[in-house]
């Protein structure tokens, strides 16, 4: 079951970047988090805020938006 309902968008909240679940911790911050080699565990901990899902919800996030369609010429 997908995970990206936790992802929410607030015009008045962080810009209205993507965050997850209402708190002012945003997408990337976790995506960056995860890029620079910190495992769900130190996220979490670091994080006490946040649970397993939106770390879950942010792969999610990112993934969807790196998607698109690929056109091939005839």
């Amino acid at each position: 079951m997908s995970e990206t309902h936790r992802i929410t968008v607030d015009p008045s909240q962080c810009g209205g970047r993507p965050c997850l679940r209402g708190l002012r911790i945003r997408v990337r911050d976790v995506l960056d988090l995860l890029a620079a080699g910190a495992d769900r565990a130190e996220i979490l901990a670091d994080y006490p805020l946040l649970e397993e899902g939106d770390i879950t919800a942010a792969l999610e996030y990112a993934a969807r938006q790196s998607d698109h369609p690929v056109l091939r010429v005839a």
